[in-house]
């Protein structure tokens, strides 16, 4: 099981490609290794290559030995029962003395009804189909095609120089840089080579800083990071005079560094909910800005990473926000404690969840909270009621508060986020939608002017859009075209 709240923890940056280890392993377990390498000592962007060769051939094999386990077994019963439920659905045997005919045919399971023209029976064939379509696509989906593209050898290029070692990859780390790096490609490519043209040229003049200066707060990235970004450039560039690449790495080193800064004011860097202590995350936020979604991805990753998990409805004022969250924790797999009551007491709905938490020994509760409310005193009261909730029966509980930003807003978010923080004991943001409309650049100014470290990003639509957030990997998608 792979744990992507552990992932950047036991991730640690290195400036070469960890070399798969050769060791003694039985025929069917061994990992494909990469080809011994030539007489001439190959290039840095050959290891690389070879790197994602070994990776992408592990993955497949991996892949391969997975399907062989699905693969249905006549011993089993109720696989037989659903291969044959499926033969019967795609070659379907008329009834003796009925025509073969389409609309007949379909009725051959049901009892014909004389009463009733055949045209308005009902035919069984959809109940079976619902049973047994189920577990189909999902397998389908699971082991689909990976394609060895650039994007492949991009994503795995950014995780060999993380320190990971080629067998241990997985095609969930490779989807996920995937999509990271197509939803900051739109930033990406108006930044990338606009910067190599201007700061290729030596110390920065007037000039130059106008249009850096241009470029950044166009990408969201805010005055007060745009400053700072310049400065340390043009700093560097007054001491050594740097070719385009090397300036767009010292570059990233400097965005780094403010995403980075922010995790100074906490003990542990990785936020993972703790295994033998109920742990409460309150999700914060105003109303669109993917609150409800991020609940039920946080949800999803958090099952999959092998923690017990329940949701908290506590959003009561906004129409239709209960049942949203249903939805998702349909979706995720995840029981959802609500009152379907109108206007309910959010502490009160949270005193319930964290009662159904406390008697499952539940590892991490999700509280959806409300989004909107009048002015910074109601949301700061809401607040404090929940967490005095909280305190009263869940001492020992360790409680965190993320706020959900909408990255396409960029300075409009980070003006509402301001409020939240100003609210609310914040423990980081998440920062969704950066799906391609987005500029990544918002996320310089959530750690310069807030203050705030990005826990998670959110890079799509789908369930699996959601990952704990590494500045290293942000930063490649963001500027490594």
């Amino acid at each position: 099981m792979f744990n992507w709240f552990r992932r950047q923890k036991e991730t640690t940056a290195k400036t070469e490609p960890e070399k798969p280890v050769s060791e003694p392993l039985t025929p069917e377990a061994q990992p494909v290794q990469a080809e011994p390498e030539p007489e001439k000592a190959a290039s840095g962007q050959e290891e690389y290559l070879n790197w994602a060769k070994t990776a992408f051939k592990n993955i497949q094999q991996r892949k391969s030995e997975e399907t062989v386990e699905l693969t249905p077994s006549a011993e089993t019963p109720a696989q037989e029962l659903t291969t044959t439920s499926l033969e019967e659905i795609k070659t379907p045997e008329p009834t003796v003395g009925v025509s073969d005919t389409p609309s007949e045919a379909k009725l051959a399971l049901s009892e014909p009804s004389q009463a009733v023209p055949a045209w308005m029976k009902k035919s069984d064939r959809l109940d079976i189909l619902k049973e047994t379509a189920t577990d189909t696509p999902l397998v389908q989906e699971q082991f689909k095609s990976l394609s060895f593209d650039d994007d492949f050898v991009w994503s795995a290029q950014v995780l060999a120089k993380q320190g990971r070692a080629a067998e241990d990859v997985t095609e969930e780390e490779i989807n996920w840089l995937k999509r990271l790096r197509e939803g900051l490609g739109k930033t990406r490519r108006s930044l990338v080579n606009q910067l190599k043209a201007i700061v290729g040229q030596g110390p920065l003049n007037q000039d130059a800083v106008t249009e850096i200066e241009a470029l950044l707060l166009q990408a969201d990235v805010g005055i007060e990071a745009t400053d700072y970004i310049i400065e340390a450039l043009q700093e560097k560039l007054r001491e050594e005079s740097l070719p385009p690449e090397q300036a767009i790495e010292y570059l990233k080193e400097i965005i780094r560094e403010i995403l980075d800064r922010p995790f100074k004011h906490f003990e542990d860097t990785a936020f993972e909910p703790e295994k033998d202590v109920l742990n409460i995350w309150l999700l914060t936020g105003v109303n669109g800005a993917g609150k409800t979604t991020t609940i039920g991805k946080l949800a999803h990753m958090a099952n999959k990473s092998g923690y017990s998990c329940l949701i908290v409805a506590a959003d009561t004022f906004r129409a239709a926000a209960v049942e949203q969250v249903k939805i998702w924790g349909e979706r995720s797999g995840t029981e959802v404690i609500a009152n379907p009551g109108k206007n309910t007491d959010p502490a009160a709905v949270v005193f319930d969840g964290i009662n159904a938490a406390q008697s499952r020994n539940v590892n991490l509760l999700l509280v959806d909270t409300a989004g909107r409310l009048q002015n910074k005193k109601n949301l700061m009261d809401e607040l404090a009621k929940i967490r005095r909730i909280i305190d009263k029966k869940a001492p020992k509980a360790k409680v965190e508060s993320l706020l959900v930003l909408d990255a396409t807003l960029g300075q409009n978010g980070l003006r509402q986020a301001q409020v939240f923080s100003e609210a609310a004991k914040l423990s980081g943001v998440v920062l969704t939608k950066l799906d391609g409309t987005a500029k990544g650049g918002v996320a310089l100014a959530v750690a310069q002017q807030l203050d705030l470290p990005i826990r998670f990003i959110g890079a799509g639509e789908g369930i699996e859009d959601l990952r704990p957030f590494s500045s290293y990997e942000f930063v490649e998608a963001l500027l490594n075209g």
